[in-house]
């Protein structure tokens, strides 16, 4: 009888409450309760993928005996993918399974049984009693937001410690193929402003795989004090955020402050910041006059091109619910733009 995992493992709950899991913990938890039981259990990971393929590069998934954690895309592929892994487990065979995919009926070799038209690649990596010791090292970086990444070879598995311009995926084919991947979040999220719609937006953004930053100036912000949701909370002068928040490509910032100067003392702080997304809400008419106002002042008109302004896709939002909703929207397109 299979039961489901929530029933079956009362496994140690992650340090987030509304907060959004840093990716895979679930994975990482159910590999862990089975090994440390003396249970048998197997990694499946997308180590590539291309095109439209239903499990995309590091989804994984963590197979027992009677239960599973995550997925690798589900479907066929993966039905047939667990059956595999669930075979080698009763065999308790060793071997490690490297395996590409190809999701054409007309495929000569490889094929999935699916016909989405994209290809990836799969590994099935058995876990051993050994291996959890180094899972344990990798859910603690996971729970503590810690700078570390995976590396699965035909050598094992490994947790090894991140620099900060670690890539988030690596895959090298062949003989002596290698997969690394920065564990955590990928993406980085600071919202400029604690109110009523930075509380809205943060309840979307813990679903969607962004490390979440809300910043104010005001102490004692009763929204930002019960905003659960996000994984860093801070009280700062907008003087001061070009030094609060870091650069890098997988950075987002949006500013939705409570007015016209703070978010303009918020945008001359931040225009110079390499980022990948820079936002700023507010209505059509306010954020005309800003501009007006900061291209008088002589900042460059290919800065001020940078900034996505009015927030959010146009969806004819009004609540701050919805406006979170057209905001994360828009997060997302820039995410998968690449």
């Amino acid at each position: 009888m299979t039961v489901l995992f929530s029933v079956l493992l009362p496994v140690q709950p992650p340090s987030f409450s509304s907060q959004s899991r840093p990716r895979d913990l679930l994975v990482w938890q159910h590999a862990a309760y089975h090994l440390r039981a003396g249970q048998p259990a197997a990694l499946l990971c997308v180590l590539s993928s291309h095109g439209s393929s239903p499990g995309r590069q590091g989804f994984k998934m963590s197979v027992a005996a009677d239960d599973t954690a995550g997925s690798i895309g589900g479907g066929i592929m993966e039905h047939k993918f667990v059956d595999l892994a669930r075979a080698k487990l009763r065999e308790a065979d060793p071997a490690l399974v490297l395996r590409p995919q190809i999701h054409r009926r007309e495929a000569p070799t490889d094929r999935s049984g699916m016909i989405c038209s994209g290809e990836q690649v799969v590994l099935l990596f058995p876990l051993q009693a050994h291996d959890l010791p180094t899972i344990e090292a990798g859910i603690r970086a996971l729970e503590q937001l810690s700078a570390a990444y995976l590396r699965l070879s035909a050598t094992g598995l490994q947790i090894n410690p991140a620099a900060a311009d670690t890539p988030g995926f690596t895959y090298q084919e062949g003989s002596d193929w290698y997969y690394e991947e920065r564990l955590g979040f990928r993406d980085q999220v600071t919202v400029v402003g604690g109110g009523h719609v930075a509380l809205a937006l943060s309840r979307v953004l813990a679903t969607l795989d962004f490390e979440l930053t809300v910043l104010d100036d005001r102490p004692g912000l009763n929204t930002l004090a019960q905003n659960p949701y996000a994984h860093h909370k801070r009280t700062v002068r907008y003087e001061a955020l070009a030094r609060e928040i870091p650069e890098g490509p997988n950075q987002f910032i949006v500013i939705m402050t409570f007015g016209y100067r703070p978010d303009e003392v918020a945008l001359r702080q931040l225009l110079g910041h390499r980022v990948k997304y820079l936002g700023l809400l507010g209505s059509q008419a306010k954020v005309a006059q800003l501009l007006g106002t900061l291209r008088a002042a002589g900042l460059p008109e290919h800065a001020l091109a940078r900034i996505h302004t009015p927030i959010g896709l146009p969806i004819h939002s009004r609540t701050p619910e919805e406006i979170a909703i057209s905001v994360a929207a828009e997060l997302i397109s820039v995410r998968n733009s690449e």
